[in-house]
């Protein structure tokens, strides 16, 4: 049986799951339909709104990953038992260690993107500083970047879950329960 993390760690990640998922599903909407498209399809309130979730959502993700980042540093990672096997364990490490840096850098892009861009950094009603001066065109490419990360967020998370699932459903080695809340 494979020892569990520790439980605030559990927690982050779950956390991190959720906000996540939605981090991503908002931005996929907007990045698909662009600010006319989602003006024309959800209306100002609607197009408004969504916006300011995602990029609360970023925030969050920002303050979720940094404490996930402290508790992995604080807490022992327990080991596999049974141990995996090298290449295994190296896409492991791998796709852990890449998703750390991509859900850390994410919320940074957007909102030196969003800042740059002369719009507000909101987290709900608060507006937050923006750190930075505006620049169109340094919006504009951390905007592309900020997309183009979604993209590798969602194929590491993708590689994540199958990983997950065959620990699960194949290999039956009680490395889900590593990180089960209950």
């Amino acid at each position: 049986m494979t020892d569990r993390y520790a439980y605030p760690h559990r927690l982050l990640h779950w956390g991190v799951a959720v906000v996540l998922l939605f981090s991503l599903s908002s931005g996929l909407t907007l990045g698909f339909l662009g600010f006319e498209g989602a003006m024309e399809r959800l209306g100002r309130a609607g197009t408004d709104t969504l916006y300011t979730l995602h990029k609360t959502a970023g925030v969050m993700m920002l303050g979720l990953m940094t404490a996930r980042l402290i508790t992995r540093l604080i807490f022992v990672v327990p080991l596999h038992d049974p141990p995996l096997p090298p290449f295994q364990h190296l896409l492991s490490t791998a796709v852990h260690h890449l998703l750390y840096l991509a859900l850390l850098a994410m919320p940074v892009l957007g909102w030196l993107a969003t800042a740059t861009g002369g719009f507000p950094v909101q987290f709900f009603q608060f507006n937050l500083p923006g750190l930075v001066g505006e620049n169109e065109a340094l919006s504009q490419q951390l905007f592309v970047w900020h997309g183009r990360l979604g993209w590798v967020i969602l194929g590491l998370v993708i590689l994540h879950i199958c990983g997950a699932l065959y620990h699960w459903l194949i290999r039956r080695d009680g490395v889900m329960t590593r990180m089960s809340l209950f």
